[in-house]
């Protein structure tokens, strides 16, 4: 019996590539969706032609985890190898030279919010959860998690997060910057795919190079910072035709047209 696609995937325009995770009924992260996600990433790494990625989950939820059921089955001599799978592949998204966004919709928890982590921008709906209820279940957020989250939203707040597996709103996720944008229930995906489309008109070296100097620069003195900064404006921007074409765009007084070159 060959395995289900799980993972579908939409070209958009501009570059735009839409990632949608398709493992009913709640989108869960099995085995079988981490090879299939893991192939998407590479093959996107590997587009130049790629300049965002919008990544949702379809029917109700963006994602409530890890595979349980699997995990049960498969036992924990293989837990280990899992969590190092996921983590690396979660670490591949982080990666990726592109920006990325999450359209979150019904439920982002566990293996889902850090699935969302990953991720460079967060738009959720008004009605969705997130949350880390790993504890519950004595586990801990291990595919990144305890890295990505108190990094987002500070220490404190990522530990209260973890250590009660509280669910929070979509407007407390806000508020506590959590998510970048929160929309009403059914509107995510439209406004994540505007974003994406607004980011990928824009000169994609030069974001790139912003992303990776933001990057670079966490967590390391300001000093290091600017030289990560410098080291991606040298090697990103100057000399590239898209800041030739913005500069003369900006004289002449008409929208640009940025080829990544």
């Amino acid at each position: 019996m060959s395995t289900p696609e799980l993972i579908g995937t939409k070209s958009e325009e501009d570059g735009v590539e839409l990632v949608i995770l398709r493992h009913p009924p709640v989108n869960a992260v099995n085995s079988a969706l981490l090879d299939q996600l893991d192939s998407r990433l590479k093959a996107i790494a590997g587009d130049s032609r790629t300049r965002c990625v919008v990544l949702t989950g379809d029917g109700q939820y963006f994602c409530a985890g890890a595979d349980v059921k699997e995990m049960a089955v498969l036992g924990k001599e293989k837990a280990p190898e899992i969590q190092a799978r996921g983590q690396a592949l979660f670490q591949r998204l982080a990666d990726l030279r592109c920006p990325t966004l999450a359209a979150i919709n019904g439920l982002a928890v566990g293996g889902g919010l850090e699935l969302a982590l990953a991720c460079d921008i967060r738009v959720c709906a008004d009605s969705a959860k997130l949350g880390a209820p790993e504890v519950g279940l004595g586990l801990l957020p291990a595919y990144g998690g305890t890295q990505r989250l108190p990094r987002l939203v500070g220490p404190a707040k990522a530990k209260e997060l973890i250590f009660t597996a509280a669910l929070v709103p979509g407007a407390e996720a806000l508020r506590i910057g959590l998510v970048n944008k929160v929309v009403p229930s059914g509107q995510e995906l439209r406004a994540a795919r505007d974003m994406a489309h607004t980011i990928a008109q824009k000169a994609p070296r030069a974001v790139a190079g912003a992303k990776r100097a933001i990057h670079e620069g966490l967590d390391r003195t300001v000093g290091e910072g600017l030289a990560a900064e410098t080291q991606a404006f040298l090697s990103e921007v100057m000399g590239s035709s898209d800041l030739d074409e913005g500069i003369a765009a900006f004289v002449e007084r008409r929208p640009p047209k940025f080829t990544g070159a």
